[in-house]
């Protein structure tokens, strides 16, 4: 176990007790605004409501229970900590949203099962792959074929990152991938130049 994996699991561990005891999902990554501009994305393309997705890194599952109340009946989410997978059961159960699936799987060494989705969506967990210390380079190739493994051909796949430019997810995800358009996100102003602090893509599997 890299000392990330059990720093996320500690994370989800507290946050698994403070749900126990107040009812609350915790953090949310990236916050509410990545949500709404995911569904808004599915919703315009009239992505069928039927559509298998997947959550790559699904965390708390919350995004999970928004697509669900949007009217998505067949949603996958994977985590590789238990702890975010016992958290997002409980938000499940809250919610009472049965049709949602929850596993714990390691993306970068996915299951046989864990095929043929017609959308994968990532907040977060490329940027979290991207940082480990071990062989950064090695683990985003190795997101990038499990990517092309789980996702349909023509799939859609989106990623909201706050740590590479639009540039950079292109050149990681240039084999096996185009990309369709750039989400808009919040600007940001840092010393008078205007920048992104958020970058939100979707690419469509070759």
């Amino acid at each position: 176990l890299s000392p990330s994996h059990s720093s996320w699991d500690a994370a989800y561990e507290r946050e698994l007790q403070t749900f126990q005891d107040i009812g609350d999902a915790g953090e949310i990554w990236f916050g509410e605004e990545s949500m709404v501009r995911i569904i808004r994305w599915l919703e315009k393309h009239k992505v069928p409501l039927d559509s298998s997705v997947l959550d790559i890194g699904t965390g708390n599952g919350v995004l999970l229970v928004e697509l669900a109340k949007s009217g998505y009946m067949n949603l996958t989410g994977i985590d590789y900590s238990p702890s975010a997978i016992q958290l997002s059961e409980k938000v499940r159960e809250k919610e009472g949203m049965s049709n949602i699936k929850l596993k714990v799987e390691d993306f970068l060494a996915p299951s046989a099962e864990l095929s043929g989705f017609d959308i994968c969506i990532d907040k977060g967990t490329f940027d979290a792959v991207s940082l480990n210390p071990d062989n950064a380079a090695g683990k985003r190739q190795q997101y990038v074929g499990s990517l092309c493994r789980v996702l349909k051909p023509e799939g859609f796949f989106l990623i909201t990152s706050c740590n590479w430019t639009k540039e950079e997810l292109l050149n990681e995800f240039r084999e096996g991938f185009d990309i369709l358009e750039e989400l808009p996100t919040p600007k940001f102003c840092f010393g008078g130049r205007i920048g992104n602090s958020v970058t939100a893509l979707v690419f469509q599997r070759k």
